[in-house]
């Protein structure tokens, strides 16, 4: 059986996670020299910055002290993400590297949150897991997206939708 997370809980995760991400997208993107990378890091970015803001005004603990300051807080530099984003940064095709660790991040927590999503009993609390989902999987429809371009495979808009007999 899954461990019981209060709604409290549940949001402070979210929290943390969402300010990790935020932090993550900022950094790669300050380091992108391809512009359209670039874009998608920073539109990540924001779209991190919302979601944190929504858990946020639900969240009635202290630990993180007042939105704008925790948002302005230096990045969490342990989290293991963050860390390996740092080791790519002198090598190249760094929006490639960022691109397929952000994959990897997306999917861990897709897995994460749904796993946590079934082990909880309050509808309220299942729902911010639930939520955290549906939205991580669009970042990494996105984040695969974006890949496929740069790495110049063929994307899912040039793709032949008609099947021949």
């Amino acid at each position: 059986m899954g461990k019981e997370y209060t709604l409290q809980e549940a949001l402070k995760l979210a929290i943390k996670a969402e300010k990790d991400s935020m932090d993550f997208y900022r950094k790669a993107a300050s380091v992108a020299t391809n512009e359209r990378a670039k874009k998608v890091l920073e539109l990540l970015a924001n779209e991190e910055v919302g979601h944190l803001k929504a858990f946020f005004d639900h969240y009635k603990g202290g630990d993180f002290g007042d939105l704008t300051s925790y948002m302005q807080s230096p990045a969490d530099e342990k989290n293991p993400t963050y860390m390996q984003l740092l080791k790519v940064l002198d090598g190249n095709m760094v929006e490639k590297k960022a691109l397929e660790l952000a994959l990897g991040e997306e999917k861990a927590c897709i897995g994460q949150y749904t796993q946590l999503a079934q082990g909880v009993v309050d509808p309220a609390v299942r729902a911010v897991f639930e939520r955290v989902v549906k939205e991580t999987q669009g970042h990494y429809d996105l984040i695969e997206s974006e890949y496929a371009h740069i790495m110049a495979m063929v994307h899912e808009t040039d793709q032949d939708i008609y099947v021949r007999e």
